[in-house]
């Protein structure tokens, strides 16, 4: 537990809300790159986390040391983006029926940087999995996140984010498999497989 984060958050919940700004520098750069991840896209993220921020600091009277802080913003967090995943979906569903003999769809400059940012075959394969599997799999491989930390962001039991890692790196490796890598993208599968 950071004990410097914790003061900040005591004073914030006395009134000190100038406090809220270190608060804010410490975690912003990380759960902007957890939402692009999860989100795919560099605008989508950076309003995300605006919100995220926004809401953190009306909630903050709730928070309660029992859980980290880290965890407690990244459940807040994964939330957001859920929610913004699930939004999108029913966007594209109703666009879809509006314009279903036409071709609408095209990469836009951040996902194409994204391709070649975590590799052009991850980056296929991760779109390929759902919210929660690619959620999990963000958590644990990018964020270095604990199996304990990410059952308390997503309220599930240890056990059961264990079986369901254990499941995703399963799916992960056989839609990777017929993929080719293409040699001008950062070749991440190998550092996959290893952390993995």
């Amino acid at each position: 537990m950071n004990e410097e984060i914790e003061y900040r958050i005591k004073r914030v919940q006395a009134d000190e809300i100038q406090d809220y700004a270190y608060i804010v520098k410490e975690y912003q750069r990380q759960i902007f790159v957890y939402c692009w991840r999860l989100l795919g896209s560099e605008q989508e993220a950076e309003e995300a986390v605006q919100d995220i921020f926004v809401s953190a600091f009306e909630k903050i009277s709730m928070y309660r040391p029992t859980m980290g802080f880290s965890s407690w913003l990244y459940k807040m967090a994964y939330h957001h983006c859920l929610n913004l995943i699930r939004r999108k979906k029913l966007q594209r569903k109703f666009k879809m029926t509006l314009f279903t003999s036409t071709n609408m769809t095209s990469d836009s400059a951040a996902q194409v940087m994204e391709r070649q940012l975590f590799s052009e075959p991850l980056s296929r394969a991760l779109d390929q999995l759902n919210a929660e599997e690619r959620n999990l799999l963000v958590l644990r491989i990018f964020e270095e996140k604990t199996f304990g930390e990410i059952a308390e962001i997503m309220n599930k039991s240890e056990d059961a984010i264990k079986k369901k890692y254990g499941r995703t790196k399963t799916k992960l490796k056989t839609i990777m498999e017929p993929i080719k890598e293409d040699p001008k993208c950062v070749n991440y599968k190998a550092e996959i497989r290893n952390k993995i």
